[in-house]
């Protein structure tokens, strides 16, 4: 190096490294888990998700993708998105891509409304992404196309599929294709049965991988085995105080025991539980209220969201 000084000399202010850090590495503000400031990089920001099923597992990691993929503006329209790549790897081969395109129109319409005089927010919606007319009139389909490009889903049957998947966008990350590459910020793992726990150390070095050619944010979700019956040392218990004001069933719901390997508890460097509260489990024909806690690190609160069709939804 001809002029090492001047390598290390500051040619940035704080606040210049402010506006870049988040202007490359924005961070996710995603309900229920804007909490904490959660974003992209080389090292750490490894979220765990972990709950019983259902407990809307899969639902957050559909609104993390869908914010991922819609950008920030779009002809003078706020979205607050990221416009990013994101890769979604099923490992329960359930994800329902209409689900997906749904609630991706509904966000749109939704940006859209105030500018129309309507509030989409409030429109029945059919499960199976049926739209009235004048929704349809209103859509964006080439922004709806655009997100959906910055959608890439990969179905894994097995773990050996897993780690097939993982090499390839390791290797999209690497090259200068357009579907990875360096717009890549979000590998979100889908997982309810599957069982990785011999293959865990191989996981961990494929994302890592990943995460050695451009910054990357990971989102797991993980099943739950309840720990009644295991020794407490094995065992993790809600940590807030608020846990202490649930009922017995509540504070059921936030125990369990640990059974992945050490080598991706090291690797997780986030965790959250979720599970349903029994004041609001969904009979009567009414929208099941969930409970979600951070674990590591641990909140004194905990936060109650429901989901609606055009998202998540934060109860008080």
């Amino acid at each position: 190096m001809a002029n090492p000084r001047a390598w290390v000399l500051a040619n940035e202010t704080a606040e210049q490294l402010f506006v870049r850090v988040e202007k490359e590495r924005p961070a996710l503000f995603l309900p229920p888990l804007n909490r904490i400031p959660i974003r992209a990089g080389n090292v750490g920001n490894v979220i765990e998700i972990t709950g019983p099923s259902p407990s809307a597992k899969t639902e957050i990691l559909l609104q993390a993708a869908i914010h991922c993929i819609l950008p920030k503006k779009w002809n003078g329209v706020h979205f607050g998105g990221l416009e990013r790549v994101v890769a979604y790897i099923d490992l329960d081969c359930r994800f329902d891509v209409l689900r997906l395109a749904q609630v991706l129109k509904l966000r749109i319409l939704s940006a859209y409304g105030p500018a129309l005089g309507t509030n989409w927010d409030l429109c029945e919606v059919s499960p199976r992404n049926s739209f009235n007319g004048s929704q349809v009139d209103h859509l964006d389909d080439e922004l709806f196309l655009s997100c959906m490009k910055r959608f890439l889903y990969i179905r894994c049957y097995n773990s050996s599929e897993f780690l097939a998947a993982l090499k390839t966008v390791h290797l999209g990350s690497i090259g200068s294709g357009e579907e990875l590459g360096a717009s890549l910020y979000i590998l979100i793992i889908d997982r309810e049965k599957l069982s990785l726990e011999k293959l865990t150390e191989n996981v961990v070095q494929e994302i890592n991988k990943i995460r050695d050619v451009q910054p990357l944010l990971v989102l797991a979700s993980k099943s739950t085995i309840f720990g009644a019956a295991a020794p407490p040392n094995d065992a993790h218990r809600g940590h807030s105080e608020g846990s202490k004001n649930l009922n017995k069933h509540d504070r059921k719901m936030l125990l369990y025991r640990e059974y992945m390997s050490p080598a991706w508890q090291l690797f997780v460097t986030h965790k959250v539980f979720l599970g349903i509260s029994v004041s609001s489990d969904g009979k009567n024909g009414e929208s099941p209220t969930y409970v979600c806690e951070w674990i590591q690190p641990p909140f004194s609160a905990l936060d109650k969201f429901v989901v609606r069709n055009n998202g998540i939804c934060m109860v008080s």
